[in-house]
């Protein structure tokens, strides 16, 4: 028998949509349509169409989740990219602009997102045009994050459900530190810079959070909340996050690179992050009286 599938819609055409889906070989079993959220279940073998799927609806404007039915799932943790994710800028780009280097950073910045170059290496070398930057420049950054929209209505949702809320980043541990404290985050990992008399020395201090090292750091909180892999999403845009999605019962891309469409069961930046809350279930309602950010 064909498989069953969980199809979630916000801001899709309804009737296009199921056209799209039965276009691809699926047939649908059930549907609720609300204001601006559709859910289908479907049968059929969409595995091998889901990232042909992501992409149309990526391109006609709507947010799309595809994944196996599960059948009354609760989620218990949700680990979040935070750079061009939970955050609308890429914090090492805003230092190097700082610091007079921002073209050069930016380039590197682009062929990693893109994987182009390994994330390592990548970042040791942007960090490294970053060296004699005071820094005050980066708490400067950190004190003024500028906010995806949606991002903290999510992080009150996610809360509300139960679900604690981890950012893994491959940015830098000052800027996760205060987005920890501005959202009420429960766990946040990220880098950290080698500083000497109050510059950074264009050097990294402690193991690198590339893409092994979120996926790892995924299941190591994951344990410590007794959150069973089917119990967790990971939300990311970039390379660096495909092992991360990959680990997680439902992968996002946040307005993501092509390549990580190819491994996600939802695309997500139509509108805002809080949209991801009606991928796990949320009715309109319900998100509706978290109210806005």
């Amino acid at each position: 028998m064909a498989q069953a599938w969980e199809v979630t819609a916000v801001g899709a055409d309804p009737e296009a949509l199921e056209r799209t889906l039965e276009e691809a070989g699926a047939r649908i079993e059930a549907r609720t349509r609300g204001r601006e959220v559709v859910r289908l279940r479907v049968r059929g073998d969409l595995g091998a169409e889901r990232p042909a799927l992501l992409r149309r609806a990526r391109q006609e404007g709507y947010d799309l989740a595809i994944a196996p039915s599960a059948g009354g799932r609760s989620w218990r943790l949700a680990v979040l990219d935070m750079d061009s994710t939970v955050i609308a800028i890429e914090v090492i780009d805003e230092l190097a602009r700082a610091a007079g280097r921002y073209e050069e950073v930016a380039k590197i910045t682009e062929r990693a997102m893109r994987g182009d170059l390994d994330f390592s290496q990548s970042l040791r070398a942007r960090v490294a045009l970053l060296a004699g930057t005071p820094v005050e420049v980066l708490d400067r950054i950190a004190a003024n994050l500028p906010l995806n929209e949606g991002a903290e209505r999510m992080v009150r949702g996610l809360h509300a459900m139960g679900v604690k809320v981890a950012v893994l980043s491959g940015g830098f541990l000052p800027a996760a530190r205060a987005l920890q404290a501005r959202l009420g985050l429960d766990h946040v990992h990220a880098n950290q810079l080698e500083v000497r008399e109050g510059r950074f020395t264009g050097g990294l201090v402690g193991p690198i959070v590339d893409g092994d090292r979120k996926a790892a750091l995924l299941e190591e909180i994951a344990r410590a909340e007794g959150a069973a892999p089917s119990q967790v999403v990971a939300v990311g845009d970039g390379a660096n996050d495909r092992k991360m999605l990959g680990r997680a019962a439902l992968g996002v891309a946040f307005r993501a690179k092509p390549a990580l469409l190819e491994v996600a069961d939802a695309t997500l930046g139509a509108a805002g992050l809080d949209r991801l809350l009606y991928f796990l279930g949320c009715t309109e309602e319900e998100v509706e009286r978290l109210g806005a950010d």
